[in-house]
C-alpha cells in the first residue's frame, strides 16, 4: 500500500462532493470506531489564575455608519468604494443608518474606513 502525504489526501478530498465527503466520514468513523465531533474545551477546577482572565487583544472590527451627515451623496460614494456595493444598495445602507459598513476587518482597514467616511461627513463607530 502506498502511503499518501497530507497534501495528496487534501487534494483528493478537494475533488469530492459534500455527499461523498459525508459518506467518507461515516465510513471512517465506523472503521476506526471514532467520532468526528468538534473538540470541546473542558474547564478544570477554578483556581487563583481563573479569577483574573487574560484580556485578548481584539483583531476583528466592525465599522458602523451611525449617521450620514449633510453630505449624503459623498458618504454614498465612499460606501461604494469601501464595499463595492451598487448605487442603490449603498444608498439604502446610508439611508438605513445605523448600519454596519464593514464587518470583521483588521484594525488598519477599520481605521482607514472610519477616516474616509468621516472625511465625507458621516458619523462612524468602530466596534
Amino acid at each position: 500500500m502506498v502511503a499518501l502525504t497530507q497534501d495528496e489526501l487534501l487534494a483528493e478530498f478537494e475533488g469530492m462532493t459534500l455527499i461523498q465527503l459525508s459518506e467518507f466520514v461515516k465510513a471512517f468513523e465506523e472503521k476506526f470506531d471514532v467520532t468526528a465531533a468538534a473538540a470541546a474545551v473542558v474547564a478544570g477546577p477554578a483556581g487563583p489564575a481563573a479569577a483574573a482572565p487574560v484580556e485578548e487583544e481584539k483583531d476583528e472590527f466592525d465599522v458602523v455608519l451611525t449617521g450620514a451627515g449633510d453630505k449624503k451623496i459623498q458618504v454614498i460614494k465612499v460606501v461604494r468604494e469601501l464595499t463595492s456595493l451598487g448605487l442603490k444598495e449603498a444608498k439604502d445602507l446610508v439611508d438605513g443608518a445605523p448600519k454596519p459598513v464593514l464587518e470583521k476587518v483588521n484594525k488598519e482597514a477599520a481605521d482607514k474606513a472610519k477616516e474616509a467616511l468621516e472625511g465625507a461627513g458621516a458619523s462612524v463607530e468602530v466596534k
